[in-house]
């Protein structure tokens, strides 16, 4: 008897990590649906032979509809790459808490609603596979990304007791941590950082911020993370590893920023990283 076809679900397939990860998948013989909330972005991917679908991972109709529906139609879902989100700019003190409800809406509660409708299938099944894609900013923090990096920390925390839950059902929990990313995101990261009203005390601190990042992700001059910073395939790279690993580990740092910021983090105190890594390399107040 043949063994099924794996069927891995992605989120924010429309460009980026999302997107290499589904073509790599595709590659690798799973049969990959991709989702994204605005199903046109996914042509290419659906000329390739990817499942694609509608899936807005803050509205909890179309998250119970794609599961049911891929479900339905597949049979199955072994594999979850929980890849959609965004990143929030903004100091702790100026920004709304509706922009922090949003942050979280997407980056963590959908990641959290979407894996606690696909779990039951996966243990029906004896076993699968969750991928959460978190980041550097996920060991630590820098200034005017708190919001943002709370997020991916509750990501890491998140995973870390799931993984401890569900691993007695046969499914594995990953964590992939890519440090800067060449992807559109980074373009609309900046899109969306805050125009500083004159008047506040961190007005040069976001001026700066958005020099650093547009130096960062459109190298218009050299910094640390923009020399270092990797590809979208890099990181779908990573997911494929752990995806078809018989054991993964639990965490996936992807490029050489990433396993060497969180390497001295863990091994420095909190003073010496604040002042020799954070300091140097991010525009503070």
């Amino acid at each position: 008897m043949s063994t099924p076809q794996p069927v891995a679900l992605i989120t924010g397939c429309s460009s980026g990590i999302g997107r290499a990860t589904a073509v790599r998948l595709h590659r690798a013989g799973l049969r990959v649906v991709a989702t994204a909330r605005d199903p046109g972005t996914l042509e290419a991917l659906r000329e390739l032979g990817t499942d694609t679908r509608a899936l807005d991972v803050t509205d909890e109709d179309s998250v119970r509809a794609a599961v049911e529906g891929v479900t339905a139609e597949h049979g199955r879902i072994d594999v979850l790459v929980n890849n959609a989100g965004y990143g929030l700019s903004g100091t702790f003190e100026e920004t709304g808490l509706d922009r922090v409800r949003d942050q979280f809406e997407t980056n963590v509660f959908g990641l959290v609603r979407l894996t606690q409708l696909v779990l039951p299938g996966m243990r029906e099944h004896g076993g699968g596979t969750v991928v959460n894609v978190s980041s550097i900013f996920g060991r630590y923090a820098a200034p005017g990304g708190g919001y943002y990096h709370a997020s991916k920390h509750a990501v890491e925390a998140l995973s870390d007791a799931l993984r401890l839950e569900v691993s007695g059902f046969g499914i594995r929990v990953v964590v992939v941590e890519p440090g800067p990313v060449h992807t559109a995101w980074g373009q609309a990261f900046i899109d969306r950082l805050p125009a500083p009203r004159e008047d506040s005390p961190y007005r040069r601190f976001h001026e700066r911020t958005a020099e650093y990042y547009d130096a960062l992700y459109n190298r218009t001059r050299k910094t640390l993370a923009g020399t270092f910073a990797i590809e979208a395939d890099q990181v779908a790279a990573a997911i494929e590893k752990a995806v078809r690993a018989r054991r993964p580990r639990a965490r996936y740092p992807v490029g050489l920023l990433a396993a060497s910021t969180i390497a001295l983090r863990r091994l420095v105190p909190d003073s010496v990283f604040d002042g020799a890594f954070i300091r140097r390399q991010f525009p503070t107040p």
